[in-house]
């Protein structure tokens, strides 16, 4: 492979720290290096000074003679009063840019909402980033290094960039370094994974789900000096083995060797007992959002969602940016009323929510984290241990020596570590998480998720990080049209769904004359057939509505201890749950039919 870039006993050292010392390393055509690591350990400083924008304190960094390197980092660099169509293709002829295919795709992936004549300080701060990346990857580069590039990014957004890096160049041509806290994006483009740590940089062989196992055995072999991160990193290393979504096609690692270290772990959740403690927790009534609808001004968001939410529900919600998730969140959240029907609660839910914005930290942004933990209840338990806020919030990677420091003074990470806690410590019944892997790297990703597993209540979550989601919840739901519906089939089915949306505006666009109702494509005796089947298929959705019901208050009224018989009732429910989803599947087509 020939040698595009490389680093030589680097050494870079700020005035409280040194952040790296002795790093040599290199980047060869067809590498694609992911590269993960605790915030503040310097991933950022690394990619920095490889790109040439950061100088190192000792040692060099070499580049083939020739070699164009394109940068992504996380500032705004983008000049205020340029149109995006200039940002992006600069002054080149509309002709020139357009017949360019890869130009196309990009602007087609990154900015097909963005209006294009618009300048770039009147854009929002992720239309301002996606322009950003857009602009770079029309270029031709040799190797390309983004930080964060995921970063406002929605899942269909998240999913054009990996196959776009993967088709950018050939296999044995180019260079990719990449910095992001998506695992399931690092599995996707990711061939090999440097791991920043400790004044250190170790590399290893695959992306994510490989680097877990690889790291698992490192930690192992070091366990009085990694305990701590080697047991969440085997809990993950599980999941991933026992069949993770988006993975199980293609492991990227040894499955005997997996299968020896995991062999003592334990399922990640046991959903039936945490379904019996969220039914006594909650009783049968969490909350149900009865046919509402929500418009800002002439725009529909919303449009009669019916949800009835269960106890110990575990639901992802999926949605492009603008679709309605937040709308959706805040109507369970109570924040937000809706213009018509109407949102039951519970009597004993209580609900807390981590917003993107830290609201419940403001207040105390003057207290230091110390003072705010003594306010707090004295422990908190986890897989049955008794925690103290202090050892919970260690556990999320807390440093010790932050304790001293004021709210208002946290890094971002630190700030969302915090807010968890005190969320968690609160004991609410109902969780609603809205993006909350903003600001997090991936050990704290792995210890939010192990806190989650075992949280005896209903969890409700927002995100574009897929492997999140699908790692956290037990079921996803889509924001499509302003409808709510549920997709069994997770990610992959949401994306084509999208994809077939898509399709049909597209080519409802190119059609010269708007096109009639599909009624007009039928007979009369079909029509009158396809609404007599609505109507009875509505009617079986009701009748198994009102069993799936009944069966929740048989499980809530049954012998705790008995675990064959709830286990028994619990099969019973998902076969029931099943039908519901094939009855919606044929619903909707019966709807497409009838208009």
């Amino acid at each position: 492979m020939a040698h595009l870039l490389g680093a030589e006993a680097l050494h870079l050292e700020y005035p409280t720290r040194v952040v790296f010392d002795s790093v040599s390393l290199g980047v060869n055509e067809g590498d694609r290096i992911g590269i993960v690591g605790r915030n503040g350990d310097g991933k950022s400083s690394l990619l920095g000074m490889l790109a040439g924008r950061i100088e190192p304190d000792g040692g060099r960094v070499t580049w083939r003679g020739g070699v164009r390197v394109g940068v992504l980092d996380q500032s705004d660099t983008l000049d205020p009063d340029r149109t995006v169509g200039w940002t992006v293709v600069g002054d080149r002829a509309d002709h020139e840019w357009a017949g360019d295919a890869r130009v196309r795709d990009v602007i087609g992936g990154l900015v097909p909402d963005v209006p294009w004549d618009a300048t770039v300080g009147t854009l929002s701060g992720g239309q301002r980033r996606r322009v950003a990346l857009a602009a770079l990857l029309v270029g031709e580069w040799d190797v390309v290094a983004l930080d964060e590039p995921t970063n406002h990014l929605d899942v269909e957004g998240i999913t054009w960039l990996a196959d776009h890096l993967r088709r950018r160049w050939a296999p044995s041509a180019g260079g990719l370094l990449v910095i992001t806290h998506d695992r399931w994006f690092l599995d996707e483009v990711a061939t090999t994974t440097w791991e920043v740590h400790d004044r250190v940089v170790d590399a290893f062989e695959g992306g994510y789900a490989a680097y877990v196992l690889q790291r698992v055995e490192r930690d192992r072999q070091a366990a009085a000096v990694e305990a701590k991160r080697q047991n969440l990193m085997r809990k993950e290393l599980a999941w991933l083995r026992r069949g993770a979504p988006a993975r199980t096609s293609k492991p990227k690692f040894r499955i005997e060797a997996a299968n020896e270290l995991i062999a003592d772990v334990p399922p990640l959740r046991d959903r039936l007992e945490l379904s019996r403690l969220a039914t006594a927790r909650l009783g049968k009534d969490v909350i149900d959002l009865l046919d509402v609808s929500v418009a800002f001004g002439d725009r529909q968001v919303l449009r009669d969602i019916e949800w009835r939410i269960a106890p110990g529900e575990r639901t992802g919600i999926l949605g492009a940016n603008g679709a309605g998730k937040s709308t959706l969140l805040a109507l369970i959240a109570g924040t937000l009323e809706p213009d018509s029907g109407r949102v039951k609660r519970g009597k004993t839910v209580r609900v807390a929510m981590l917003d993107q914005q830290f609201t419940d930290l403001r207040e105390i942004s003057g207290d230091r984290v110390r003072e705010v933990l003594a306010r707090t209840r004295a422990s908190y338990v986890v897989d049955g241990k008794e925690l103290t806020p202090a050892q919970l919030l260690e556990r999320l990677g807390f440093a010790r020596e932050h304790l001293s420091a004021r709210v208002g003074e946290l890094s971002g990470g630190q700030k969302r570590r915090l807010q968890l806690l005190l969320i968690l410590l609160s004991e609410p019944n109902v969780l609603i998480l809205d993006e909350p892997t903003n600001d997090v790297d991936t050990d704290m990703l792995a210890a939010m998720e192990d806190l989650l597993d075992s949280w005896p209540g209903t969890l409700v979550v927002v995100s574009h990080d897929r492997y999140l989601l699908e790692r956290v919840t037990d079921q996803q739901y889509a924001v499509i049209d302003g409808g709510l519906r549920h997709v069994p089939g997770g990610v992959d089915e949401y994306l084509e769904l999208r994809r077939r949306q898509q399709q049909r505006q597209e080519s409802g666009g190119q059609q010269a004359a708007p096109t009639t109702s599909a009624p007009e494509a039928v007979s009369g005796a079909e029509l009158r057939a396809t609404r007599k089947e609505l109507s009875a298929t509505e009617r079986r959705m009701e009748k198994l509505s009102a069993q799936i019901a009944a069966l929740h208050d048989r499980m809530a009224a049954h012998d705790p201890n008995d675990y064959g018989g709830l286990a028994a009732l619990g099969e019973e429910l998902r076969g029931l749950e099943n039908q519901v989803t094939e009855l919606e599947e044929r619903w909707l087509e019966l709807s497409e039919i009838a208009g």
